[in-house]
């Protein structure tokens, strides 16, 4: 991509037009089931801010998106590791809790059972599944994004549902007994 190119050569056209045409995809990407758009937000800022700084060890005429998107990867994941130990350190009050009720909505239980169900997949498969159905990208989106082929992408996205459906199976199953 030529814009990265003149990004690194310090065009402000590039950077304006780069930000305008990736953010929307980098937002769906890191946005999540259990995130709100603040957070989304926070890490995309954060994702740009990480892209401006590693902007010279991008390789002028490799393709942009895979590295564009392992930075963004790097970024959620930071992002989730953050707000692990800050949650894990923290601790609700009961009055905050009632004060506060109904104005912060949570995930249904199903959401959370349907991540935690997610997680058991491979890492490369729980990408898959998340750009494709929560990111909401193309097949060819998802492929540049991760440097892999669309039928490698097609794949990988097979073997998650199908392990998927044995997992709620299982799940079900278990909950029924």
């Amino acid at each position: 991509m030529q814009l990265m190119e003149r990004y690194q050569q310090g065009d402000a056209q590039a950077v304006a037009e780069l930000v305008e045409r990736l953010s929307p995809m980098l937002r769906r990407f890191l946005s999540g089931p259990m995130q709100t758009r603040t957070l989304a937000d926070d890490m995309l800022q954060d994702c740009w801010l990480r892209l401006h700084r590693a902007r010279n060890s991008y390789r002028p005429g490799a393709p942009v998106l895979p590295w564009i998107f392992a930075i963004a990867r790097h970024t959620r994941i930071d992002a989730y590791r953050r707000r692990s130990s800050i949650e894990s350190r923290e601790y609700a009050s009961d009055d905050l809790e009632t004060a506060g009720s109904g104005s912060v909505s949570q995930p249904e239980d199903s959401d959370r059972d349907l991540w935690r169900l997610v997680a058991q997949l491979p890492e490369s498969q729980q990408e898959v599944v998340r750009m494709l159905k929560v990111s909401g990208l193309s097949l060819e989106e998802t492929a540049r994004a991760t440097g892999s082929t669309v039928g490698a992408v097609k794949q990988k996205a097979h073997r998650a549902y199908r392990k998927l459906r044995e997992l709620i199976e299982a799940h079900d199953g278990a909950g029924r007994r």
